[in-house]
Parts: C-alpha cells; structure tokens; sequence
C-alpha cells in the first residue's frame, strides 16, 4: 500500500482588517499603480546565480520607471490639448452653427416686419392721384379751409409790412356762365368749368377789398399744361381787358366794389391741379382807378404806382398765394413756391 499524502500546508493568515478579496479592492489598485503601469517589478535583493554549467544569463530588466523630479522643482503645467486642423469641438461648433441660426432669424424677423409695416398709403400721392383729387376739392373741403375766415399775412405788405384780411363774404358755388368779362371767358373756355368758388376779404385798415376766386376746370394735365404756357407765352394775365370781375354783395363794405373800382389782379393757371385761381383788388371808398397794374408789377420794389403804393397789388398777389396753397393741400400735394404767373 502507498505511503498516505503529505497534508497540503496551511495558507497563510490574512492580515487583521484585509478583506477576503483584496485584489478587487481600490486599495489594491493604488498600492499596485506603478507594476500595472510599468509591468511587474522584480524584487529587490541579490541577483540569481546562473545555473550550474550553462551559459550566464543576464538578470531580467523591468520598465524603466519614471524619475521624480528633484527636490524644489516644481512639475510643469499639463502639455495644453491641441485638435488637428480643421477639426473643432463639437460643442464649440454647434454653438457657432446655433449663433448663425440666431442671427439670419433675428434679420429675417426685421425685414419680414418692415415688410409688414409698410403701408401702401404711407407712400406719397402720384401725381395722377393729386390731381384728380384735386377735382373734387371744392366739395370734398369746408369752405373755411379754402377760404380762411381770417387770413395773416405777416411781412407781406409794402416794406415789409403785416397784413390781415377778413372775409366779409363768400358767394355760392355755381358755374362760370357771366362770372368773367368775355374775353377772359373766352380764354378759359378750353379748360371747361366744373365749379367756380368765390369769396371777397376787406383789409384791417378797411381801406381795400379783394375778391378771390377758384374755377375747377374739366380738363386733363396735358390740357392745363397747354393753357398755362398759352397764358405765358402771350403774356393773357397781363391784359386789362382779361381783368377778373369783383364779387360785391350788397350790405357789405364791397357793395361798391365793381368793374371801374379793379385796381390790381392775377390769374394763375395751375398745373399739378386743375384749377384756375384768380384775386382781384380795389379801394373800399369805391373810388375808379384809371389805370389798373398786374399784382406781380405792382408789387416791384421802387413801383410808385397807386396800386403799388396802396398795398393793393400785395393785397391781390397775398391772397391768390394763400387760396392756391389751400386747394394744393386740400388735393394732397405739398405746398409749394406759387409757378410764375402766366
């Protein structure tokens, strides 16, 4: 029978305090760091001896370790990451790609609101617009924006001089059939007549009266063009048998204000709207000027004619500034410097 086994020696006691299974352990890790990292160290001690009568063999050499730095010297900062060229973040590049939505949103928004905002009507009038507003402005306006119930002039008069006019009448809308002596009727008879306004002022001195009057005419541009530069070339508004007729309602200051009594006048014919404008002076006494003088002559510095003298060719020219302005506006069109007389 065989001899019985050696019993197997005893394992050998664990450490107070160790667990069971210390290799799982981060302690186990830490304290063995440096052999996972460098590979398994051998230990310290006496070489081995080569074995008897074979060749000597050179001791086996772990990896090199990392030397620690000397005393005093402080590790230098960690190497700064660097990315390949053309490549970034991914992070960085989604928050540039959300900023460049951001910002063709925002200027987006802007012109899709600027578009929305603008408003057709904000736009200025055409010209074909104005003038055909400017047809029906005679009844489209109070009479007490056409013809101001008060009008101040203010520098206007001789030298420089404030004026002031009051209306003292206003005659009803009607055609131009007898409103016009018959040579002038003659003249505007190609613009045709849709309404004609009137209203007469007395000045603030009650020494001059003046008529004013505004004919809407049928016409089209093209034939108010033709008939101002008619009136132009053939100097029409400079003629003393083309003077305007007065309106001189009895009961008034202008009772006799009539045909002998014209002292100065102007016809304007307009042309961005189709209306004809006309003012005609005299003396409230009712006194006969033996030689009237157009408004734009009369009003010359150095004129030394009655007319000019009087103020009653400022009192004409004043006035016909102030209605052509109100019939401008009223049609929708920016004031603007009165055209030259034609």
């Amino acid at each position: 029978p065989h001899p019985p086994s050696p019993p197997a020696p005893a394992a050998p006691p664990r450490p107070a305090g160790r667990p069971a299974a210390f290799r799982d352990t981060a302690a186990f890790h830490l304290a063995n760091s440096q052999n996972l990292w460098n590979g398994p160290q051998e230990p310290a001690g006496p070489a081995p001896t080569p074995p008897p009568g074979g060749p000597s063999a050179a001791p086996h050499q772990p990896w090199p370790t990392t030397p620690r730095p000397p005393r005093g010297v402080v590790p230098g900062p960690a190497p700064t990451r660097r990315f390949p060229a053309g490549r970034r973040p991914a992070g960085r590049v989604l928050a540039a790609a959300a900023c460049l939505v951001l910002g063709i949103g925002l200027l987006g928004g802007a012109a899709a609101g600027s578009w929305l905002t603008d408003d057709p009507q904000d736009a200025p009038p055409t010209a074909q617009a104005t003038f055909a507003k400017g047809r029906d402005a005679w009844r489209n306006t109070p009479v007490d924006t056409l013809f101001p119930r008060t009008v101040e002039g203010l520098g206007v008069g001789p030298g420089g001089a404030d004026r002031t006019w009051t209306r003292i009448a206003v005659a009803p809308d009607s055609d131009c059939t007898g409103a016009y002596d018959p040579k002038l009727a003659q003249a505007l008879a190609r613009a045709g007549c849709v309404r004609l306004l009137r209203a007469t002022y007395l000045d603030a001195t009650r020494s001059s009266v003046i008529t004013v009057g505004a004919q809407t005419t049928r016409t089209d541009p093209a034939g108010m063009l033709a008939l101002n530069t008619g009136f132009s070339t053939k100097s029409l508004a400079d003629r003393t048998d083309l003077m305007p007729v007065p309106y001189a309602p009895k009961g008034t200051p202008a009772e006799g204000f009539g045909r002998p009594q014209r002292a100065s006048w102007t016809v304007r014919v307009l042309t961005d709207v189709p209306v004809i404008v006309y003012a005609v002076s005299g003396f409230a006494d009712g006194r006969a000027v033996t030689e009237p003088q157009p408004a734009e002559a009369a009003v010359r510095p150095g004129t030394t004619t009655a007319p000019a003298e009087s103020g009653l060719g400022h009192d004409a020219k004043d006035l016909a500034d102030r209605i052509e302005n109100d019939f401008r506006t009223a049609a929708g069109t920016p004031t603007q410097p009165r055209e030259d007389a034609p």
